[in-house]
């Protein structure tokens, strides 16, 4: 299931080269898995559950510049679920063209907040992340 985001490269986002700072990239992506979040409920839900997504590794590659006043369109989806893991991959592209600028695997952990351990992901919690996958939502 497919996610897109927009964000128009403002000057604050840039660095002295004068394009966008590479971090300022993982601040649009987590802005991107935040709205994915709301738009699917996955916040209230998972705070019932007494549940955190805890981002344990980040693998980004720059692949082109953005610069000040373009817009960026940020895809967010599922790629894998595993037994304690899920990965979103997410790809940023200057919204109107096919210029990927990055791409991005973000492996996170659904932590307990009570015992601050990491959870299985199976039974509910499986089937409500399953039907989110990039090869499910294409069938």
């Amino acid at each position: 299931m497919l996610h897109h985001t927009f964000i128009k490269v403002r000057g604050y986002h840039l660095d002295g080269y004068q394009h966008v700072n590479n971090a300022r990239y993982l601040e649009f992506l987590e802005e991107a898995r935040w709205g994915y979040l709301e738009q699917h409920g996955d916040i209230e839900h998972f705070e019932r559950l007494g549940l955190a997504w805890v981002i344990v590794n980040i693998n980004i590659n720059y692949r082109a510049q953005a610069t000040m006043g373009q817009q960026l369109r940020i895809d967010t989806e599922f790629s894998a679920i595993n037994t304690k893991s899920s990965v979103i991959h997410q790809k940023i592209w200057l919204d109107g063209t096919d210029t990927l600028v990055a791409d991005a695997n973000i492996t996170f952990v659904c932590l307990d907040k009570n015992t601050g351990r990491a959870v299985v992901i199976e039974g509910d919690l499986k089937n409500r992340l399953e039907p989110r996958l990039a090869n499910q939502a294409a069938s």
